[in-house]
């Protein structure tokens, strides 16, 4: 007798395909071979800075822009290609837009039902959904009645309405100030996995790209440098660019030691790990000339430490400051100090290390 059939392993689709996508503008290429994959319920961010290409993608994706190589495919069917092109009200796709382009003669209620045909689900839905974006207290209130927030709130909520396979958001927070930025990016995530969607965020602001994405695609000239999160983008980059893109830092000059030390000129160092390049596993021969990426936290303060240098810029960030220092050889680094060391310009002030993980690349 034979024993039991062991279970068969299925293979989902993705929600959203990129197979070597291209596009441009005459002859300038804007998305140069483009691949990316997004499963059901992620949240993927498009972040880079201006003309990348970012928007571009997303624009390919909505069906408001026509690829001239690869394929877009939505659930596994080709959505986009040199060949084909489906229509965008055909596409089951929802959009979040800079400027959110509510009806300004509608409510708040009649806004998120646009499109639901008022039926007695489709109020259900509405009212569902204002329930989650905290506005059902707001139905009947007008968009210039609402603050900035609130206006992002009913455009999403109406995003979301009609229950699309995806969701895509084109700089969302663009128009709000700063302070609130990330407050609405983590309240749009609770949204977004509380209802299960599957959505693609454009940002060129790296923390609301922290604040709200499950991955982060960094993207320079039509093509993605590295897909990952934000934590490995900020302490594994893939390559200088991200490196550069990802926080805030500065590289010095380093000289391998051996496979666990390396000397700066701020001092030798010895990370927990051995020294390797930062986008692969090559270990680095000793003697070999490094370029060494320090982070703000990677220097830190100490009026004990014989290594001094030079307060050329300052700026306050409430509990701390980040101070531009400058090294006798008059390399500079950043360091963030707790703002109760208030250190004047071209004072100088002793330094040391703590750098947990290093980040090196080829010199050159």
């Amino acid at each position: 007798m034979s024993g039991p059939t062991p279970p068969v392993a299925i293979r989902l689709a993705p929600v959203l395909g990129l197979n070597g996508i291209g596009h441009r503008y005459g002859s300038r290429v804007t998305v140069d071979g483009l691949d990316l994959q997004l499963s059901a319920g992620t949240i993927c961010c498009l972040l880079g800075p201006s003309g990348c290409g970012k928007t571009t993608v997303l624009r390919c994706v909505a069906g408001f822009e026509r690829v001239s190589a690869g394929d877009i495919r939505i659930d596994d069917a080709v959505v986009s290609c040199a060949t084909q092109h489906i229509a965008p009200e055909h596409r089951r796709i929802g959009m979040v837009f800079q400027d959110y382009a509510l009806f300004p003669h509608l409510d708040v209620q009649a806004n998120v039902g646009f499109g639901l045909h008022g039926s007695a689900k489709g109020r259900e839905r509405v009212q569902q959904l204002l329930d989650t974006v905290g506005l059902a207290s707001s139905a009947h209130r007008y968009p210039h009645e609402l603050s900035g927030g609130q206006q992002q709130r009913v455009a999403l909520a109406r995003a979301l309405a009609p229950r699309p396979r995806l969701l895509l958001l084109d700089e969302p927070f663009s128009n709000l100030d700063v302070d609130l930025r990330e407050q609405l990016a983590a309240e749009v995530r609770a949204v977004l996995k509380a209802s299960g969607t599957t959505a693609v965020f454009v940002t060129h602001d790296q923390h609301e790209a922290f604040a709200i994405a499950d991955e982060i695609a960094v993207m320079a000239d039509g093509r993605i440098q590295q897909r990952d999160t934000a934590y490995n983008l900020y302490h594994r980059p893939a390559n200088r660019f991200v490196a550069d893109f990802i926080g805030q830092g500065v590289f010095v000059d380093g000289t391998v030691i051996d496979p666990h030390r390396l000397h700066i000129e701020i001092g030798e160092v010895a990370p927990a790990e051995a020294i390797r390049y930062a986008h692969d596993a090559t270990p680095v021969a000793p003697g070999s000339r490094i370029d060494v990426l320090l982070r703000p936290d990677d220097v830190v303060h100490d009026d004990a430490s014989p290594v001094r240098a030079k307060v050329r810029h300052k700026a306050f960030r409430g509990a701390e400051i980040l101070y531009t220092l400058e090294l006798d050889s008059g390399a500079r680094v950043l360091s963030m100090v707790p703002s109760h060391h208030n250190h004047v310009i071209n004072e100088a002030i002793g330094i040391r290390l703590e750098l947990d993980h290093l980040i090196a690349f080829p010199k050159g």
